[in-house]
């Protein structure tokens, strides 16, 4: 309900007009006032007055959610069945199959089929996304994304959903559509695109502290991935393993980019996404088709049952993560993804992941969050796809199908006979439960106990200690990259009153320097903003029927630093600026080094074709100067000969190198090439001074400082300020 003046009357009837002239809307009079329209009493979509929207119904306050709360049920279907037939979040999405190869037996750990033997391989299918955007977006906003693996094992599908972020901005699922709904275009003008730079979603954010550890995340250069075989998955959540006899213990879901974990930066991200919107799945696929298969490890952080509470942090508040100072991740496996799909609509789009697809071995905890993902995702599927989703080639199971279910929207079965129901003794399949069948799915038989309650627990309410850890655990140019990514968006708010609140309900509750340094970037006053900025919206809380008593805690995690070198550069892309001309001898070293190392060569002139190197042979161009911009590539090459004067006196030439230079990437000038470093106000390496990755000398002395300088990405330490362009 809103306040507008030409808002219908209540009570039906009534017929919407559209604003016209000198009508003033609520926003409008936020814009003038920098106030906050008066609250009314939250109900149902049947009316019933809702004492509180913030935390599902559960079996006690650390309990499993209930299915009979149907305040959840009527939010968060409302919510799923929103847009048809593009997902309302993760919509942009690229795909690709492969393999999960286990690295042992862990039948002392769970009974779960893919890892039931030392080199057993599953087939997969692996989705990546974005969260915000649509599915004609970017593919580099700053946002979270999705790393959704499907398992098409023998004991049936075991979809693991998760994302390149181990924690979440939410710890209870009833909020997630106010989440979604806050960070998406604006409904009144439907912008912005993909971005969480606006009024609603740091609105939203300010006034629910539990987001803190999660905008430490998405406001790094986490949620600025390189491509997707650079960025880490997680399942988010704590889960169950669960062996042949029973037993059970907790475990977290990591995958590990072979190629280690690297990122864009902003600016560069922001003109890829100008330059080439699909370059992330242009990448995947272009690699895929080489040979350069994109690899990650399995890994698990398991806590046994006994150690639930070890920890000064709840297991199933999903805005934690576990350090892994506390519990090593142990490799497990390997994912290769080695095949394209071959029709984007029929694999990629109707793939249909639920969080409720496990295998037996797997099994759910009563973290909130998780409880409401398993109505929602399967509530999905049913509105976009449809009930008979699972038949769909991309979502079969790889075992036989036996229910005697029968129709349906888009039944593609032909059952024969006359029995769709259980049991029956006439003519066709009789399926028969499996009550003694080792292989079959029982879910663990936790004890619940526990007054019916919407709050939450305590223990769920440490909103700030970790996200100080991943503060503390940053390097000095990953905090000044934190820093700019907070200014950025709270710079873009136009509502006064939403930047106060960040700064007094989150930042200064993180970190004084980090709430310093933004309020510098932005001109706000601490002070002031604790003065005057709205509070969090409090919720009602409860203590557990166990309190976490452990006080195992880290103040800054190594870990999460992106600051670490990797070995190998297998899939980096180098661009070599050349001409008529170019020093033939120096680019045959430099391409026949670097492609034996897995480097990827590009030559770029002015146009397209082909060009004549000085030992007479002609060398082709790969990419035109116009049809190549220099955000997709990692290095870059100026080999000398005739060509290089010409290219320090071209603008396209000098642009690239420089802007390659603003976004510390590393840089060889060979010969005459070393003229285009004055020409593009580069400052001049000089003996003795801190590497900064540009480097002068004949072409082995490029070949070894690229590795080395690839290896360690990028040099975020640069002086910037004279660079030309």
């Amino acid at each position: 309900m809103t306040h507008d003046s030409f808002a219908p009357p209540q009570g039906g009837g009534g017929h919407d007009r559209a604003t016209h002239g000198s009508v003033e809307t609520a926003k409008t009079v936020a814009l003038k006032h920098d106030t906050v329209p008066p609250r009314e009493a939250m109900t149902s979509n049947q009316g019933l007055k809702i004492s509180d929207d913030q935390n599902s119904e559960k079996a006690g306050v650390r309990g499993g959610s209930l299915l009979e709360d149907f305040l959840l049920r009527e939010k968060i279907t409302a919510f799923d069945h929103e847009r048809i037939p593009e997902r309302v979040v993760h919509a942009r999405g690229a795909a690709a199959h492969g393999v999960f190869e286990a690295y042992e037996d862990l039948g002392a750990l769970t009974m779960a089929s893919p890892f039931a033997a030392k080199g057993k391989q599953t087939p997969v299918f692996v989705r990546f996304s974005t969260v915000a955007g649509s599915r004609g977006s970017a593919d580099t906003p700053r946002d979270v994304r999705g790393f959704a693996v499907k398992f098409y094992t023998d004991t049936g599908v075991w979809d693991l959903v998760g994302n390149d972020m181990p924690v979440f901005f939410i710890n209870d699922a009833i909020k997630f559509p106010d989440l979604i709904h806050a960070v998406k275009p604006e409904p009144h003008v439907e912008i912005p695109q993909a971005a969480s730079a606006h009024d609603t979603f740091w609105d939203f954010a300010s006034l629910s502290p539990e987001t803190a550890h999660m905008l430490m995340w998405t406001m790094s250069d986490r949620a600025l991935p390189r491509s997707f075989a650079h960025m880490e998955g997680f399942g988010v959540h704590t889960w169950r393993l669960v062996d042949a006899k029973g037993g059970s213990r907790f475990v977290k879901f990591h995958w590990k980019p072979v190629k280690g974990v690297h990122s864009q930066v902003w600016d560069e991200a922001q003109k890829t996404s100008g330059k080439d919107a699909d370059y992330q799945r242009r990448e995947m696929f272009e690699s895929i088709e080489r040979g350069d298969f994109l690899e990650w490890e399995l890994g698990l952080q398991i806590v046994e049952e006994t150690d639930e509470f070890a920890f000064d942090f709840d297991l199933l508040d999903s805005t934690k993560l576990i350090p892994e100072e506390l519990v090593p991740v142990r490799p497990v496996g390997k994912l290769t993804l080695n095949r394209n799909p071959d029709n984007y609509f029929a694999e990629t789009e109707q793939v249909a992941f639920c969080v409720s697809h496990v295998v037996p071995g797997i099994d759910f905890t009563n973290d909130p969050l998780l409880q409401g993902r398993l109505h929602s995702y399967l509530d999905t599927q049913l509105r976009r796809i449809g009930p008979n989703f699972a038949e769909l080639p991309i979502n079969r199971p790889l075992n036989p199908v036996s229910n005697n279910r029968r129709d349906g929207f888009a039944k593609a079965t032909i059952h024969p006979g006359r029995v769709s129901y259980f049991p029956s003794a006439l003519g066709g399949t009789h399926p028969a439960h499996q009550p003694k069948a080792p292989d079959a799915f029982r879910s663990y038989a936790e004890k619940v106990d526990g007054h019916k309650i919407r709050a939450r627990s305590t223990s769920f309410t440490d909103y700030f200690s970790q996200a100080t850890m991943f503060w503390n655990s940053m390097a000095s140019w990953e905090k000044d990259h934190i820093v700019a990514g907070f200014a950025f968006e709270l710079n873009q708010c136009e509502t006064k009153a939403v930047p106060k609140a960040v700064m007094a309900n989150l930042l200064v509750n993180i970190h004084p320097d980090l709430a310093a340094r933004v309020a510098e970037e932005t001109g706000l006053d601490i002070a002031e903003c604790q003065r005057v900025a709205p509070k969090p919206v409090v919720t009602e809380t409860a203590a557990p029927a166990e309190m976490p008593s452990g006080r195992l805690k880290v103040a800054a995690s190594p870990a999460l630093s992106m600051d670490k070198v990797t070995k190998g550069i297998k899939g980096r892309k180098i661009a070599v600026l050349a001409g008529e001309g170019v020093d033939g001898a120096q680019l045959g070293t430099l391409r026949s080094a670097l492609e034996a190392r897995g480097a990827i060569i590009e030559v770029i002139a002015n146009r397209g074709g082909t060009i004549t190197c000085s030992l007479g042979k002609s060398v082709k161009v790969d990419r035109p100067a116009a049809n190549a911009p220099s955000v997709i590539y990692d290095a870059v090459v100026v080999p000398g000969g005739a060509s290089a004067p010409k290219l320090a006196g071209t603008g396209l030439a000098l642009a690239f190198v420089a802007e390659a230079f603003k976004h510390g990437k590393p840089l060889a000038f060979i010969g005459e090439g070393t003229a285009l470093i004055a020409k593009a106000h580069l400052p001049v390496p000089a003996a003795g001074a801190p590497d900064q990755g540009v480097t002068t000398g004949d072409a082995e002395a490029a070949v070894s400082a690229l590795v080395a300088g690839l290896e360690k990405h990028r040099f975020p330490n640069r002086d910037i300020a004279s660079v030309a362009a």
